[in-house]
């Protein structure tokens, strides 16, 4: 009877575990501090406009050298994804990490560049250099830097996904590329 239960028990994780690896969407509790910023258009914009919305976010700043052009890219290619599936209620969210230099006017001229829907993409200015790399630590466990005498800052290169609730369920490394359609798949779950 007790190897009975035994393998019973042990049946029914590998079910529980089968199920859940399904979807690698996990809701982890961890919600982001309330915050609003200004975004590409000048216009006030924060938590309250993301609501009851799936998005996803990243860091990158208009005069990287390195990897923001790419990373940039991806938002945009994923945001055409996300169209293309019809899903309307997801927004995107770029925070700039030099926001003393990304104006407004700065980060929409970047951004045109990358074909972005500004209706649901929004990049993100208008805080201290202390902010947001207090801001991407606290909410993102993300570290960003900007060194003095030296024009180009250091930040995390992953994006993050949101429920709807504001919660990080997931982020996602782009080290060996950008995980386009994990993204899409995930999204699909959470809506």
């Amino acid at each position: 009877m007790k190897h009975f239960r035994l393998s019973l028990i042990l049946i029914v994780a590998v079910i529980l575990f089968s199920l859940s690896a399904c979807s690698n969407v996990k809701k982890s509790g961890d919600k982001i501090e309330d915050f609003t910023f200004t975004d590409q258009s000048g216009k006030k914009f924060g938590l309250q406009d993301l609501k009851g919305k799936v998005w996803v976010a990243h860091f990158m700043f208009t005069s990287c050298t390195t990897v923001c052009p790419q990373l940039t890219k991806d938002m945009g290619d994923l945001q055409k994804a996300i169209k293309e599936k019809g899903y309307d209620d997801v927004n995107f969210v770029s925070f700039s990490v030099d926001p003393e230099i990304d104006t407004p006017v700065a980060l929409k001229t970047y951004a045109s560049h990358f074909e972005p829907d500004f209706s649901s993409w929004h990049l993100l200015t208008g805080y201290s250099q202390e902010k947001i790399e207090k801001f991407g630590m606290d909410n993102f466990k993300a570290w960003i830097k900007k060194p003095e005498n030296d024009t180009q800052v250091v930040h995390d290169t992953k994006f993050f996904l949101f429920n709807k609730d504001g919660e990080v369920v997931k982020d996602y490394s782009t080290s060996n590329g950008f995980p386009l359609d994990e993204i899409v798949k995930d999204i699909k779950a959470l809506r």
